[in-house]
């Protein structure tokens, strides 16, 4: 992508900027009462809304709250820039248009480049010097360019030149109406620029048989707008890092440079980077290799980033029911200025980009504090949901975390969630969520898997049927809706940004989540900087275990299960590798007699192995020796494992040889567990404790049994006993124990 790159001045202070829409910047600074008039639609959709006033909100480096930095000269002293530091003066919006000067360049620039421009405009820069300084920085970003072994860009004829008039745009009060909807439409999301259409696209459909899409042209001019109203951000979606102070050094001597450049939707490093020569933007410009899956994310490619949600669920013009399916009236890129209903919620009033241009600050208005919770008593929670004592202490923990007041809370609070296996976390989070709406917040529930999040989907809406659930994985339907409640995989994250109250993240421990920085990031991105985090799990990684013991991560433990009983404890036995063993004729004597002894007493066996390549193999001698049941295999490369579960689970497969592919997420009544090489490296505490966990979870076989066998013992198999005997001496003393 190519944008437009202009600097702004009033005469004492100047600001660099880029656009993508140059007609609209150019009315917004140059055509009297265009700015005014554009924020006055802004504040009266808040207003109708009961939304609260507010400063703007500045965006990070290489992004567009106000679309770009500042500069200022004079006696007054040193000022933040409200770009990169999020802090900037309120305009006076008596104030006119006129009396700005605007230097635009004659060419359009790639987005990359325009917003090194941006990044390195001078703070002393004054008006007189806005040309020269354009020139010579444009011309520095060409050479750096060229130091990186970049083909140069850019015509030799390209210059700076003063523009004294607006170029025709229409009158603001339509635009500003279309711009308030797009941002109320990107609320609490990051799309890249084809997402943002998409988004739109659907929004202007409802109603009808398919999505009309949404040109371009008719969608920049809003998205340009409601940027420089402060009502969302736009960036690019890979941009540099801010260069380490003890490193400058280097190129200031001359050496080449080493750009760090960062996926700002991954949070992807260098490492992670790819040049190709790019088409629309005609540089060799880098892209994320990382989140390649989700759609590219350029170097010259748009990230918008919208407003957080507010607390009171958004409403659309359409006048639906809080968060309801973004199905905004199809006028939203009419030129109609009149505004059919106002969007609620929208984010509060923000600093215009001009803002930066006053003197003086003017005092932020005061935030609504939000509804208190309800239900939060124990009284009001075991009856609702029916929890056991130990599940209602746990919520009620959570609830009481989740009430607290933390006034200057700049970031989500986080709260650990740490329960057996088979304890019901599910039912846990019920009350959180219901707390959570009931203040009028939106809720996020996100799991690594898709399978995960299908079966969560009856549950919730069963659970809460009055609320809009929105269930989101590759391939969905509902990508583009908002809901109160939203059910995604993890990588569907990506497209959030600052939208939700309530965040619970499960199987935090699971792959691919666990040790993913990059759905780390995406997860710590999308909750609101007030709101909670609440992590779940029945084996969080060490670092967590070491945080709560620590007293740095607050969380509360779950010791027993739903039906009240101790978990089975793993009995350790040793025979040879599965590799030794199937190079004999038979299976070893013991290992045959514990197999027989659960067929005998007729329980399901989930026999664990470390390697795919074994599957099979065990299958064969398996079959041999237990002749009179049905055995089978799976794994992740079996398109058959969900039939082959489902028979499983009906008893139609009495034995199963599996991976760890099933070591969570699976539930079948009266199972024993037989764990081969689990001295293997495969095998780490939390993996034999989630393949244990498969056994004793019903209430009418809560004692089923669980075997560890491997040549050796490990500080793994150690490891998950101690556990797990934790975890029973924790209920008994807690007298959660039948």
């Amino acid at each position: 992508m190519k944008v437009h790159l202009y600097v702004v001045g009033n005469g004492e202070r100047t600001m660099a900027m880029w656009s993508i829409a140059r007609e609209v910047d150019m009315a917004y600074w140059l055509v009297d009462g265009y700015r005014e008039e554009a924020e006055r639609v802004v504040g009266g959709w808040v207003g109708e809304s009961g939304g609260t006033g507010g400063t703007g909100w500045a965006g990070e480096t290489g992004e567009t709250g106000g679309t770009g930095k500042t500069g200022k000269t004079g006696k007054t002293g040193k000022w933040k820039m409200e770009r990169a530091s999020g802090e900037g003066d309120v305009e006076d919006r008596s104030k006119s248009n006129g009396g700005y000067k605007v230097v635009v360049w004659s060419e359009q620039l790639p987005l990359g480049l325009a917003a090194r421009v941006v990044e390195r405009w001078p703070g002393g820069a004054g008006q007189r010097e806005m040309r020269e300084v354009l020139t010579r920085l444009v011309h520095e970003a060409w050479a750096y360019d060229v130091r990186l072994g970049l083909p140069a860009s850019g015509r030799e004829d390209a210059h700076a030149y003063a523009v004294s008039a607006s170029e025709p745009c229409g009158e603001a009060q339509g635009l500003a109406a279309q711009a308030c909807r797009a941002a109320a439409l990107v609320q609490g999301r990051a799309l890249l620029s084809s997402e943002a259409l998409a988004l739109l696209g659907a929004a202007g459909a409802a109603g009808l048989a398919g999505a009309v899409a949404v040109p371009w042209s008719a969608a920049a001019p809003a998205l340009q707008l409601a940027a420089l109203l402060g009502q969302l951000r736009l960036g690019g979606a890979v941009a540099p890092q801010p260069q380490p102070r003890l490193l400058r050094w280097r190129e200031a001597l001359g050496a080449r440079p080493r750009p760090r450049l960062r996926c700002r939707r991954c949070g992807s490093g260098t490492a992670r980077m790819r040049r190709t020569a790019c088409a629309a933007c005609g540089r060799a410009c880098a892209y994320c290799e990382a989140c390649l899956t989700m759609g590219r994310s350029r170097e010259c490619g748009l990230l918008i980033h919208g407003m957080p949600s507010s607390s009171a669920a958004s409403t659309l013009a359409t006048g639906a029911s809080p968060a309801s399916s973004a199905t905004a009236a199809s006028a939203v890129f009419t030129a109609s200025p009149a505004l059919s209903a106002p969007v609620a919620s929208l984010a509060p009033s923000a600093t215009a980009a001009s803002a930066v241009f006053t003197a003086s600050p003017a005092p932020s208005a005061p935030v609504a504090s939000p509804m208190p919770i309800v239900s939060a008593s124990p009284a009001t929670v075991a009856p609702s949901w029916g929890l056991s004592p130990a599940q209602k202490a746990a919520a009620e923990a959570a609830l009481n975390f989740m009430a607290a007041s933390h006034p200057r809370q700049s970031a989500p609070r986080r709260f650990l969630l740490w329960a057996v296996t088979g304890a019901g976390k599910t039912e846990m989070i019920f009350p959180l969520i219901e707390a959570c709406l009931h203040r009028r917040g939106r809720a996020l529930i996100a799991t690594p898997r898709r399978d995960v999040v299908l079966e969560l989907d009856p549950r919730i809406r069963k659970a809460f049927p009055a609320a809009t659930v929105v269930t989101l994985y590759g391939g969905s339907e509902q990508c583009w809706e908002q809901g109160e409640i939203t059910l995604a995989t993890t990588h569907q994250l990506f497209r959030f940004h600052q939208g939700f109250d309530l965040v619970v993240i499960d199987e935090i421990d699971a792959f691919p989540f666990h040790n993913d920085a990059m759905l780390h990031f995406a997860a710590d991105n999308v909750c609101k900087p007030d709101g909670v985090n609440i992590l779940l799990s029945a084996t969080p990684p060490a670092e967590l275990r070491r945080a709560a013991k620590l007293g740095r991560l607050e969380h509360v433990r779950v010791p027993v299960r739903f039906h009240r009983h101790p978990l089975p404890v793993p009995i350790q036995c040793q025979i040879p590798a599965v590799r030794n063993i199937l190079g004999k004729r038979t299976l070893p004597r013991h290992l045959l007699k514990t197999l027989g002894q659960s067929i005998n007493r007729g329980a399901q066996l989930f026999v664990f192995a470390q390697q795919i390549r074994d599957v099979e193999p065990l299958v064969e001698r398996l079959r041999l020796a237990f002749p009179t049941i049905v055995v089978e295999g799976t794994s992740s490369k079996d398109p058959a494992r969900a039939d082959k579960v489902t028979r499983f689970r009906d008893r139609s497969i009495r034995l199963l040889v599996t991976t760890t592919i099933l070591e969570r997420g699976v539930t079948v009544p009266k199972s024993d567990v037989f764990i081969l090489d689990a001295d293997g490296k495969l095998f780490d505490d939390a993996s034999l404790i989630q393949m244990a966990g498969r056994a004793g979870r019903s209430k009418d076989d809560p004692a089923g049994r669980v075997y560890f066998y491997g040549s050796s013992r490990t500080r793994a198999q150690q490891s998950a006993i101690r556990q797990i005997k934790s975890m029973n001496r924790i209920a008994r003393r807690s007298g959660y124990l039948l």
